[in-house]
């Protein structure tokens, strides 16, 4: 810790590199320093108060990221830190430099997002799209943003009539095809594939079967909730009687706090036969009976006692489908919710029964996956 007299003497950015590095434990932060520069006291001091008001991690890490570049587009853009509550006029700026039509640009350089402004942003790490940026990216940070100056205690021009208006005329000028999370599902036989690959007994072959089966089984689990699966979240169940075999293991998992739920409506979902045995043979083989279920495996086979980052359950897909001889860049972690859904639809399965086991809030985004996969083997798709 440091002392207040020492603090005191300390400049503001490393003042607010001090303050940042005090809720690393609970929002990790890469950039820590390059944040100092661009965040002012008071975007430090509300994420200091999210923190205390238990904000999930996933959600501080989009506010901060969205926080950053809204402050870095705002200097470059106007030469001052971000206006508290932002004009009206600041906000249509940002989505006429955001949303602009490629068309357009191509006759009228000064159309979209200015060089020097973009130049800047990209020169920072901010900008990596020579494009302009998704829609769905946009409406995502002014959604932030508008939060952001709701807990300052202020109002924004975020509903202003001018404001959807202009957002909805630039998504029709520039219509662009929807990008996946995942360019493709892991349906089941690309699950087959993947996990041929965990042949061995090898504690990393055990692990990364178990995140394989257990995150499709569960209903495809989000990488951030995998990642931090805790022994506490395991409740063992009564096996599950079938006609033509001994009786399956069952295992219940109590989600906690998620992307779409705070943790207390207590959800819970279930796993039975193969998937609970991964788990079982990786948690006795790694000796885990508390703390975080998956963990990093040192060089030399030492069982960390770390639970995994959410990207490494996307490093450890990608690996898997190299050595499956897939092309990883077709695949991400949320291939295995995609596909547990376009799965169930290929299987018949009935869509409640399946958004009970994936959790899914919306019955449009997940009856997007059975419609999808009738249309594709049906008989409209099939008249020549």
């Amino acid at each position: 810790m440091v002392s207040a007299r020492k603090a005191a003497s300390l400049s503001g950015i490393e003042r607010r590199a001090v303050e940042l590095d005090t809720i690393a434990s609970v929002l990790p932060i890469e950039r820590r320093d390059e944040l100092a520069e661009l965040l002012t006291d008071q975007d430090v001091e509300t994420l200091r108060h999210l923190v205390n008001e238990g904000m999930g991690a996933n959600t501080l890490r989009a506010l901060t990221s969205d926080l950053a570049y809204l402050e870095a587009w705002a200097l470059a853009a106007t030469k001052r830190s971000l206006p508290w509550p932002a004009p009206e006029a600041l906000l249509l700026k940002f989505v006429a430099q955001h949303l602009w039509d490629p068309a357009k640009r191509a006759v009228d350089p000064d159309h979209g997002m200015p060089d020097d402004i973009a130049d800047n942003l990209r020169a920072q790490g901010f900008l990596k799209s020579a494009g302009p940026h998704a829609p769905a990216t946009v409406r995502r940070r002014l959604a932030n943003w508008s939060t952001l100056t709701k807990w300052r205690g202020l109002d924004g021009a975020f509903a202003s009539p001018p404001l959807k208006s202009a957002i909805r005329l630039a998504v029709r000028a520039t219509p662009r095809k929807r990008q996946r999370k995942s360019a493709k599902a892991v349906t089941g036989d690309v699950l087959a594939k993947l996990l041929a690959t965990c042949s061995t007994d090898s504690l990393r072959d055990l692990r990364d079967r178990a995140i394989l089966m257990v995150a499709f089984a569960s209903g495809g689990r989000r990488r951030s909730e995998i990642a931090g699966l805790r022994v506490e979240q395991l409740t063992e169940e009564a096996p599950i009687e079938v006609a033509d075999g001994p009786p399956l293991p069952s295992l219940a998992i109590h989600l906690g706090r998620t992307k779409t739920t705070s943790g207390e409506e207590d959800d819970v979902v279930y796993l039975t036969g193969r998937p609970v045995e991964a788990l079982s043979a990786w948690m006795v083989e790694a000796k885990i009976d508390k703390g975080s279920v998956f963990r990093g495996i040192g060089r030399w086979g030492t069982v960390s006692r770390r639970a995994l980052d959410p990207q490494s359950i996307n490093a450890i897909l990608k690996q898997r489908a190299a050595m499956a001889g897939l092309e990883p860049g077709e695949f991400s972690a949320h291939g295995l919710r995609s596909g547990y859904l376009t799965e169930a639809a290929n299987r018949g399965l009935p869509l409640p029964e399946a958004m009970e086991q994936s959790r899914h809030r919306s019955v449009q985004q997940a009856s997007s996956y059975y419609n999808s996969a009738s249309r594709r083997t049906g008989r409209a798709a099939r008249m020549l």
